[in-house]
């Protein structure tokens, strides 16, 4: 019997797996938790958060918009139970964790084509069709067979996590809700700093020890995850000009700005915890405990999650992909995830839903797809595809990775927003056709 061996099981491998199978193949979904636990991971559950529980920005005529609305359309098991669990967050799309992997892990669990296995998977199959959705923190067993696969050296970059506290005990008293320029209400709480307070804090920061990393690896910090210890040693007003900056915001105890804020994010459908945004960090705990209590408002704070550091793996995939996500040599091993070089929870879901997709119809003897230019699951594939690969970062979905307008639409529309705009309408219609032909040949079930 044919089927499909999918490695790992993050937001790339549920959604590789469940695209496969809903296409008719048999699967075997390998994850090695709990028999072998990461360093970031704190459950067994499939597609568990362990970052940010932000799935970015759902406005529309964003980039992050377009990518979840055509995985959206296109029946994306992972952006079902984002609905699903969705919790306030203003104009951005965040899930209550725990409730969200619990439906991707159930459904997962009875689907009749897919067979969960818990273990760790140290080399790829000869002849199988496989789709390698590791991860960021896949085995040193693994990272050595992809080492092996992809004849290049490992890459790698640091990522870190942000705290979360308890809401019960951050003081109302002191902080205010609103969502920057109101969009979304009164979804976040803010933390306000006059400058005195934020002289204060930044002195704190600057001068905390950090937990060590591994003496023989250099540093090598994703710019879009930076830790905040990092950021601030960037300059005093760094912080104030990124996530700790209080534009769009008015406190209204005092009807001004504030010099600068911290926002919370709202964690669970219970509203009982509360993430830090933008606060990921990798200072010793009894460090974050100080640093952190000198937040207005998280004073006494009680702390459920320390900020953390962790090392995330990723290949050099313009060098052995293609849009497909096969790779050149071995065209039965498929790439997905951040792995493969995106960066994001709903990017990787996009690698893994293409992955999924192609690696069903080669089993069934049918052409392989290329998602269309125009869209952003088409942008994601031409860029871990065909990327320059001297500096090769992972990129989360941005415009300036989709194709732009034509030059006589950009003198027609002038305005950057009405641009993007466009943009998103001209991906969407051409996503909708791609989909009706792609999927008005049926991939009949697997034997």
């Amino acid at each position: 019997m044919k089927e499909i061996i999918v490695i790992g099981g993050g937001f790339a491998g549920v959604e590789a797996a469940w695209q496969a199978a809903e296409a008719g193949a048999r699967v075997s979904l390998y994850e090695m938790r709990p028999v072998k636990p990461t360093p970031a991971h704190r459950t067994d559950k499939l597609a568990e958060i362990v970052c940010s529980n932000s799935l970015k920005s759902d406005e529309p005529g964003t980039a992050p918009y377009l990518l979840k609305e055509e995985l959206r359309r296109a029946g994306s098991l992972v952006m079902e139970a984002a609905t699903a669990t969705r919790v306030p967050a203003g104009a951005a799309l965040a899930v209550d964790r725990h409730r969200f992997a619990d439906i991707i892990t159930e459904r997962i669990s009875r689907h009749p084509r897919i067979t969960l296995v818990r273990e760790e998977m140290t080399s790829v199959p000869e002849g199988a069709v496989t789709i390698i959705a590791a991860g960021p923190l896949c085995s040193d067993a693994l990272a050595a067979e992809i080492m092996r696969l992809t004849g290049d050296t490992q890459l790698y970059f640091y990522d870190a996590i942000a705290p979360i506290v308890a809401a019960d005990s951050i003081n109302h008293d002191v902080v205010f809700r609103a969502a920057r320029y109101n969009k979304g209400g009164d979804d976040y709480i803010n933390c306000p700093f006059d400058e005195e307070q934020y002289a204060r804090f930044y002195e704190a920061l600057t001068t905390a020890k950090s937990v060590p990393l591994h003496r023989f690896e250099e540093t090598h910090w994703f710019e879009a995850c930076l830790p905040i210890e990092e950021l601030a040693r960037r300059g005093v007003d760094t912080l104030r000009y990124g996530p700790m900056k209080p534009v769009g915001l008015i406190d209204p105890r005092t009807g001004r700005m504030p010099y600068a804020a911290v926002q919370l994010r709202q964690e669970t459908l219970m509203a009982d915890a509360y993430n830090l945004v933008g606060f990921q960090n990798h200072l010793r705990y009894g460090e974050q405990a100080r640093v952190l209590s000198l937040i207005p408002g998280l004073e006494a704070a009680e702390i459920l999650q320390y900020g953390q550091i962790h090392r995330n793996t990723y290949i050099c995939a313009p060098r052995v992909l293609c849009a497909t996500l096969q790779m050149r040599e071995r065209p039965d091993v498929f790439f997905a995830g951040q792995i493969s070089g995106v960066e994001g929870y709903v990017e990787s879901v996009a690698t893994g839903w293409l992955a999924g997709v192609n690696a069903a119809r080669l089993i069934a003897g049918q052409t392989l797809v290329e998602a269309p230019s125009k869209t952003a699951i088409g942008a994601l594939a031409r860029y871990v595809s065909s990327a320059d690969t001297k500096n090769y970062q992972p990129v989360n979905i941005t415009f300036a990775l989709l194709e732009p307008l034509p030059e006589s639409e950009r003198r027609r529309v002038r305005h950057k927003r009405d641009r993007h705009q466009l943009q998103v309408e001209l991906a969407l219609k051409e996503w909708d056709t791609w989909l009706q032909s792609i999927n008005s040949v049926a991939t009949p079930a697997v034997a």
